[in-house]
């Protein structure tokens, strides 16, 4: 049975939308500036593909060099042919869609852009399916390094069915890294039915609290928030129609590693980056709370050093320490114990009877 939700989008991308300049709202869309290698890329992506992106961030993680990439939603293929780029010649990106008009225009510039990048043959390849249905697809599993996937999730009913298959095709070791709008609370069942406010990425966001379950539940137990900004809804009518909900564009990254924590806790670690990775020759930033300087002894929790120690980063990297010795939850992650609070309360207050 096909996914309303991507039934619903399938029309409003195919059919109601000319192109990015026909959208009502700036939560399909991306503010973040790229750095100087995708920025360098995008120069390389075909006009028309380019005026067909509905994206709202970058999804292009570091150290992609001969990596095998699948993007969920690759629509009309603009992060495909960037990232067909930073995997080089030697790379492989997959992109799945299911919306015919989207996967047209991808496939008829594949030629055009083999050209401009100067391959011997092309590194891409499209294919037309449903993303909530990825293993009937016929891909194995553990056969993608990186898997990413921009503002689309949102736009299907069956996410879980997203998360789990995108864990089962990942290797070991590999990431999910993905752009997707998200709400501040659990939206009213009404605005679902909405086609407009669905088609613009809205009606659809995932309350961001009950996304960090999902994302639990389905293998990935410590959801990384990379980068995150505020939407304005600038149409009255579609303002009026979500009430007070506010909404937000976020990136995250997920990794498939077993038996990750589902609290920061302090082992005493640390690592130190070596640099190498292009792009963060400096800083590396794996995620909103953590930009390491190059050389300089970085403390970290378990859970990050086994996300750079099992990872493709691991090369770029010296680690320090083990699990040997446990130190509580690591300083500054929110998670106090109870007890001095409660022990508190209940000593008598002098004189109180």
């Amino acid at each position: 049975m096909e996914d309303g939700g991507l039934a619903n989008a399938r029309d409003y991308y195919g059919k109601v939308l000319g192109g990015s300049r026909d959208l009502r709202t700036d939560a399909c869309s991306t503010a973040e500036r790229p750095g100087v290698l995708v920025e360098a890329a995008l120069r390389r992506v075909h006009p028309e593909v380019e005026a067909r992106y509905y994206g709202c961030g970058l999804v292009a993680p570091e150290k992609l060099e001969g990596a095998r990439v699948l993007d969920l939603g690759c629509g009309a293929g603009r992060d495909v042919y960037v990232l067909a780029q930073l995997v080089g010649a030697g790379g492989a990106v997959v992109g799945v869609d299911a919306t015919p008009e989207q996967l047209s225009i991808a496939r008829d510039h594949g030629e055009w852009h083999r050209e401009q990048f100067g391959y011997c043959r092309s590194n891409v390849d499209f294919v037309d399916g449903d993303i909530t249905q990825l293993d009937t697809l016929g891909l194995p599993p553990e056969l993608f390094d990186v898997i990413v996937s921009n503002c689309v999730i949102n736009l299907v009913e069956n996410k879980a069915a997203v998360f789990a298959a995108a864990r089962a095709l990942l290797k070991p070791g590999g990431e999910f890294y993905f752009a997707d709008v998200y709400a501040e609370r659990r939206l009213p069942e009404a605005l679902k039915t909405d086609p407009v406010l669905h088609g613009e990425c809205l009606a659809g966001a995932l309350y961001w609290n009950d996304f960090q379950h999902l994302a639990r539940a389905s293998g990935f137990p410590d959801p990384r928030l990379v980068k995150s900004r505020p939407l304005a809804i600038g149409d009255p009518a579609l303002a009026a129609s979500l009430g007070a909900a506010r909404f937000y564009s976020a990136t995250y990254r997920l990794f498939n590693i077993p038996d990750l924590e589902p609290a920061c806790e302090d082992y005493g670690q640390a690592v130190i980056y070596r640099g190498g990775v292009s792009g963060a020759e400096t800083v590396f930033e794996l995620d909103a709370h953590h930009q390491i300087e190059t050389g300089k002894v970085f403390a970290v929790c378990g859970n990050t050093w086994r996300m750079l120690r099992e990872s493709r980063f691991a090369p770029h990297f010296d680690f320090i320490g083990d699990f040997a010795r446990h130190f509580g939850i690591f300083p500054g992650c929110g998670a106090e114990a109870p007890f001095a609070k409660a022990e508190a309360m209940a000593i008598p207050a002098p004189g109180c009877c």
